[in-house]
């Protein structure tokens, strides 16, 4: 594999895992009755909505068909792709909601 190939494969291959961030993201949100992108908005108020995110919200299940998926992970996925406002908002709409149950 020459320079060029190499670099074009590691772009494909992170463009795949992004992907794959982005519908573990719409998943958690379509699990926990939320709406990917209602929680991107407050996150990122100035920037249109995730292209990427609304290609995937088509490939999500309903959460009765899902695979669980945690916060933790979740927030770990985003921070490892740089979306750290998305996880602060995330954390803070579990956070929240985890207190409201309480009461």
């Amino acid at each position: 594999m020459n320079e060029k190939e190499r670099h074009e494969f590691i772009i494909e291959r992170y463009n795949q895992d992004e992907r794959m961030m982005v519908l573990a993201f719409a998943q958690w949100c379509i699990n926990e009755n939320l709406d990917p992108l209602a929680l991107y908005r407050v996150a990122y108020p100035d920037q249109p909505d995730n292209e990427l995110l609304v290609s995937v919200l088509d490939e999500t299940v309903p959460a009765k068909q899902a695979v669980i998926i945690s916060h933790e992970s979740i927030i770990s996925l985003l921070y490892t792709f740089g979306n750290d406002d998305l996880a602060y908002v995330v954390q803070e709409t579990y956070t929240s909601r985890r207190r409201q149950k309480q009461h």
